[in-house]
């Protein structure tokens, strides 16, 4: 076969698959979509998915149902997604542990967020936190950062649990500042909290959505926000950025849907079309806001250079900080 035959025959198999894609398109969706999502009812995950989900079915004029899949640190959730048909009719619901730490913690996964997956649409960023107890001699972050050159490996963060956002996030600001402190994890961020408001940690990285509510009463001082941007419900706190002119510092965590590699670019573009117009919504945005999120939105190509910035970043923390999980 010469070269000029072949070079026919694969833009001829090329077509076919565009051809092919375009009527699955055409008749996308026949049956109920379903969002996946690796954590249980409740969260602002769940929250998100729900309220994109109703609005996609209406939009679609089709059933779109959110599945619940928590345990393994997403790891279930993600598996099942990547194995799922690549027909537009299974998504993920996909966040920042499951889809760029644990790439970075995890020997071994039965999923490659990079490989596996096709990214639809980046939906929110949820900044964290770098708090103090009310009482604490350290009232600003400049302050935390002497404190831990004075005292190396004292000054510790509470997390909520090894290898999660918070973790990397606070190994993230020791890297970046030179510092080394000392982690301290927990199962989730309120029992961090209790203890950081009983003194029995210097600072503690909760998500928005946790720790603004405990700085508005007054129990909990915030020192900074890791996004790089300040946040409407805490407009005279920092960021990080600012308060150690640490330009682009970001540790964020996110949301966004992703379905299975292989997926029809048509259904792809479609569901990341009627995703930015719900995300315009006010109603919607209200209520993203009341989690503490920022809507995003964008194009499919936004979210995938987005995703490989974060799992670079968190590989270099995570190998840096020495964080592996089994």
């Amino acid at each position: 076969m010469t070269h000029s035959l072949r070079r026919a025959l694969a833009a001829l198999l090329c077509l076919g698959a565009l051809a092919g894609g375009a009527a699955a398109a055409r008749d996308w969706p026949s049956q109920a979509v379903r969002i996946v999502l690796p954590y249980p009812p409740g969260g602002a995950s769940d929250v998100t998915a729900r309220l994109l989900g109703h609005q996609l079915g209406q939009a679609l004029d089709a059933s779109v149902v959110v599945e619940n899949r928590p345990g393994a640190n997403g790891i279930i959730a993600n598996e099942l997604v990547a194995k799922s048909a690549a027909d537009g009719y299974t998504v993920l619901m996909a966040n920042l542990g499951p889809n760029a730490i644990n790439p970075a913690v995890y020997a071994r996964l039965p999923y490659d967020t990079a490989r596996d997956f096709a990214p639809v649409i980046l939906t929110t960023k949820v900044p964290l936190l770098i708090v103090a107890a009310a009482d604490s001699p350290i009232t600003n972050l400049a302050q935390l950062i002497a404190l831990a050159r004075e005292k190396p490996g004292k000054v510790s963060f509470g997390s909520a649990g090894n290898g999660s956002g918070s973790h990397l996030a606070g190994e993230l600001l020791a890297m970046s500042t030179g510092t080394k402190l000392l982690h301290v994890p927990y199962k989730g961020d309120a029992p961090a909290l209790t203890d950081l408001m009983s003194n029995q940690l210097t600072v503690a990285l909760p998500t928005a959505l946790a720790g603004v509510p405990h700085v508005k009463s007054g129990k909990l001082r915030a020192l900074a926000v890791t996004s790089q941007a300040r946040i409407p419900s805490l407009p005279d706190v920092p960021t990080v950025a600012e308060a150690l002119g640490l330009g682009g510092f970001e540790a964020v965590s996110w949301g966004g849907l992703m379905v299975p590699a292989g997926t029809p670019a048509p259904i792809v573009a479609r569901i990341n079309a009627e995703t930015n117009k719900a995300l315009q919504m006010p109603d919607i945005r209200a209520k993203l806001s009341a989690q503490g999120a920022e809507v995003i939105g964008g194009t499919p190509e936004d979210f995938g250079s987005f995703l490989r910035s974060e799992l670079s970043k968190w590989k270099r923390v995570a190998e840096a900080a020495k964080v592996r999980l089994e």
